[in-house]
């Protein structure tokens, strides 16, 4: 949350151009079909994080399982990759064409906070 101290039901632009209220921040907007692949995708990676449960509970060969941990990882990357797809398309470029000069530096150190952090 930004440094600024907000009320109960005051509401003001985070430094992406999402929506920022005293208790959450959510997203300027949401494309659907995203949304619906990324929840579908996360059921998914529970299935597969249960399975690994299962598998190191049964002492399954070691290489088997860190091979689905493997895949489990990936699955959650292309999740993170598709909601970056979405705060750029939406978040991100509300606040860039819409923001201040500061405003706008802000999204980018944000944009590349999160580049480096995703691409480790």
């Amino acid at each position: 949350m930004n440094s600024k101290t907000l009320h109960s039901n005051e509401t003001t632009a985070a430094s992406c151009g999402c929506e920022e209220t005293h208790d959450e921040r959510k997203a300027a907007g949401v494309d659907p079909g995203i949304k619906t692949a990324n929840l579908k995708r996360l059921r998914r990676i529970e299935g597969q994080i249960r399975g690994l449960h299962r598998m190191v509970e049964e002492d399954r060969y070691c290489p088997d399982i860190i091979t689905q941990i493997a895949s489990a990882q990936e699955a959650l990357r292309s999740v993170g990759r598709a909601l970056m797809k979405n705060h750029l398309h939406h978040c991100a470029t509300k606040a860039i064409r819409e923001g201040s000069a500061e405003q706008t530096e802000r999204v980018y150190d944000e944009l590349l906070e999160l580049i480096y952090r995703h691409l480790r």
